[in-house]
């Protein structure tokens, strides 16, 4: 299998109330975030953006392939996942989050080489598991018994399998609060407004 193959979700649909606006707002330098995530990955596959309603059509949408649109607002990122599988036209999808700017293409295709015949993937990173990136087989996934990212890991055949250890800390940076902002901005030197 290779990233053509693979469809490629980012999930834009939080509300963002620690950052005080919505994560798909936020602009990288003179970029939209969703801009900059997609240069960043590179991605030579399909490209899907998941957003909630109210939040429809945030800068960068336009470079997407397809944009859809939780059924309903504030269920969380696992509702995010099942929305981006059931509007799949891949039977594998890689989960990305807006909200984690220093991923690398380099994690999306390790998860595709290590998928095999697995329901999905998430990585566990120093004893701590890491959502986002994961991959998830669009027909085995199933659906979880709770809301929570944990719950996938429960899916029959669904494996959590340890990060390699020569990837760098910086790409498990999330951006949850404007502290948080600020210390991307020391990290990177990007201006992040």
């Amino acid at each position: 299998m290779n990233e053509a193959e693979v469809t490629l979700a980012i999930l834009a649909e939080g509300r963002g109330e620690r950052m005080g606006k919505p994560k798909g707002l936020l602009k990288i330098g003179d970029q939209p975030i969703l801009t900059y995530l997609l240069r960043r990955f590179n991605w030579h596959g399909p490209t899907m953006l998941v957003t909630s309603p109210g939040r429809e059509k945030p800068p960068g949408a336009e470079d997407f392939d397809l944009e859809v649109v939780d059924p309903v607002e504030g269920k969380g990122p696992v509702q995010g996942v099942l929305t981006a599988l059931e509007n799949s036209t891949t039977e594998h999808l890689i989960v990305a989050s807006v909200d984690m700017p220093l991923a690398e293409r380099e994690q999306l295709l390790w998860l595709i080489e290590k998928i095999e015949n697995k329901s999905g993937l998430m990585i566990q990173h120093q004893n701590e598991l890491q959502p986002f990136p994961s991959i998830i087989h669009k027909k085995r996934a199933g659906r979880p018994l709770s809301d929570s990212m944990r719950a996938l890991t429960k899916i029959p055949n669904f494996a959590v399998i340890d990060a390699p250890k020569h990837w760098p800390q910086e790409i498990w940076t999330n951006l949850n609060d404007p502290a948080d902002l600020a210390a991307f901005q020391d990290l990177t030197g990007f201006r992040i407004q």
